[in-house]
C-alpha cells in the first residue's frame, strides 16, 4: 500500500510536470499533499533548467543562450502548462467581460491579443534577467534559475490555501482550491524563504537579503494577481494557477537581477 506522502508527491509531479509519474489518487488528501510538495517540483525543474544552461556555458555559449535555456526548460518540462495558463488568464482579465463570459474565453483553445502580449513581455523579462545574472557569473545565474522555479511553485501552495474558492466546479483549480491549511502554507513559505536566503549566503551578506526578498516579492506579486482573479472570476482555475506561477517566477528573477 502506498504511504499517503507518496500520493502527494505523485500528485505534485504528475500534475505540475511532464515527468512520467502516475497519479494514483485525486482526492482532497492527495491534492493537499501535492500542493504542499509543489516547491519540490520547482526544485527539480529549476535544477534541470540550470543544468542545461551550465552545459551551454561550458560548451562556449554566451549568457543570452544560457538564459534562453533557463527559461525554456521549465516550459518544456511542463508542456507550457503555466505559460498557457498565463495567456488564458490575461485574455480573461483583458476581456472586461463578466465572470461567466471571461471564464468561457479562458477555456477557448486559441490565444487572444492580451495573452500574446503578456507572454511576450513575461518571457522577455525572464530571459533579460537571466542573461544579466549568467553574465555576472554562472553560479548566480544557476541560483536564480532554481530560486525562481521554486518560488513559482510555492505561489501555487499559497494559492491553494483554505478560503480561496474555485471558479468552476471541475478542473484542476477545483481539485486543489482550498486544500492546504493556512498554517501549512505559511510554514512552507517560511521554510522556502529561509533555505533561499541560506543559498544566497554563498555570495555574501547582501545576497541573503536579496534572495529572501526575491521569494517574498514573488509571493506578493502572485498574491495580488490571485486576489484580482478571485474578484473577477469568483475563484481560481487551473489557468489562474499557471498565471500565478509565471508571475512569481518573473518577479523573483527581476528582483535577483537588481543591484
Amino acid at each position: 500500500m502506498t504511504p499517503p506522502p507518496l500520493h502527494g508527491l505523485r500528485f505534485a509531479f504528475g500534475t505540475l510536470s511532464v515527468l512520467p509519474v502516475r497519479v494514483s489518487r485525486w482526492d482532497r488528501e492527495a491534492a493537499r499533499g501535492g500542493m504542499l510538495c509543489a516547491p519540490l517540483v520547482g526544485l527539480v525543474l529549476g535544477c534541470g533548467a540550470a543544468a542545461a544552461a551550465l552545459v551551454l556555458l561550458l560548451l562556449g555559449a554566451g549568457p543570452l543562450l544560457a538564459a534562453i535555456a533557463g527559461a525554456a526548460v521549465p516550459a518544456v518540462l511542463t508542456r507550457g502548462l503555466h505559460l498557457d495558463g498565463l495567456a488564458d488568464t490575461a485574455d480573461g482579465l483583458g476581456s472586461g467581460k463578466p465572470a461567466e463570459d471571461a471564464l468561457r474565453i479562458m477555456k477557448q483553445s486559441d490565444i487572444g491579443p492580451f495573452g500574446v502580449v503578456t507572454l511576450m513581455f513575461v518571457l522577455l523579462a525572464q530571459v533579460a534577467a537571466l542573461a544579466q545574472l549568467y553574465d555576472d557569473s554562472w553560479a548566480r545565474g544557476a541560483l536564480a534559475t532554481v530560486v525562481s522555479a521554486v518560488a513559482a511553485r510555492l505561489a501555487l501552495t499559497l494559492a491553494a490555501r483554505t478560503g480561496v474558492p474555485a471558479a468552476r466546479p471541475e478542473g484542476l483549480g477545483a481539485a486543489v482550491a482550498g486544500v492546504v491549511p493556512v498554517r501549512g502554507a505559511v510554514a512552507m513559505a517560511l521554510a522556502v524563504t529561509g533555505v533561499a536566503a541560506a543559498a544566497g549566503a554563498l555570495f555574501g551578506t547582501y545576497d541573503i537579503a536579496r534572495t529572501a526578498l526575491a521569494v517574498l516579492a514573488a509571493l506578493a506579486g502572485a498574491e495580488l494577481l490571485l486576489r484580482h482573479c478571485t474578484r473577477r472570476f469568483g475563484g481560481v482555475t487551473g489557468d489562474v494557477f499557471g498565471g500565478l506561477a509565471e508571475t512569481a517566477a518573473t518577479t523573483a528573477l527581476v528582483v535577483l537581477s537588481l543591484g
